[in-house]
């Protein structure tokens, strides 16, 4: 097993796949009905509904003869392999495809894990790097925690919601403004 402590990690949050769009995308922020995302190689947003089927690819790992491994490890293993340039091309016949993946995987499942999972990681990796989406996890506690934090409010349904009007609000001249207390009825 690998010490990573002393190397970085590739920090995969907020990066995501839709099913049946090609490409990877970025969560931009939370609509009315789901997400606004933006393509990460054509930078146009989208807004996707709660019913899309999403992966964030932080969330998937990989079949090994031990333990699973996040993508976040092997997209770190293959830009230590390529000091931070593309890997090989998705395209590549199949025996150039394993033969790279056993080198920046050895462990993987040979029975589980097939060359179309093997391109699809190579593609989303080249995606990543050809548009400068591979950046450094930060090993900073104060920022899992709010990460942490926001995973949970996005669990129970919680919307943080900015505030869009920071105009103080109007008051008939001759009336008290009662601050945080609404009055119902009459007094």
């Amino acid at each position: 097993m690998h010490n990573r402590k002393d190397k970085f990690m590739i920090d995969l949050t907020g990066i995501i796949s839709i099913t049946g769009q090609p490409g990877l995308f970025k969560i931009i922020a939370q609509s009315k009905n789901g997400i606004i995302v933006e393509g990460l190689a054509d930078k146009k947003r989208v807004n996707v509904y709660a019913s899309t089927k999403v992966s964030t690819l932080g969330e998937i790992s990989m079949f090994t003869t031990g333990e699973d491994k996040p993508l976040e490890e092997i997209m770190t293993s293959i830009s230590d392999k390529e000091k931070g340039g593309a890997a090989i091309d998705s395209k590549a016949d199949d025996t150039s495809i394993e033969k790279y993946f056993a080198e920046i995987l050895p462990e993987y499942d040979k029975d589980r894990v097939y060359i179309s999972n093997m391109r699809k990681l190579i593609t989303w990796y080249n995606i990543l790097q050809a548009n400068g989406a591979l950046k450094q996890k930060e090993e900073n506690k104060e920022g899992d925690d709010k990460t942490k934090a926001l995973k949970t409010e996005d669990k129970l349904g919680v919307k943080k919601s900015a505030s869009k009007d920071k105009a103080k609000p109007k008051t008939a001249v001759g009336v008290k403004k009662t601050t945080g207390v609404r009055k119902t009825g009459t007094a």
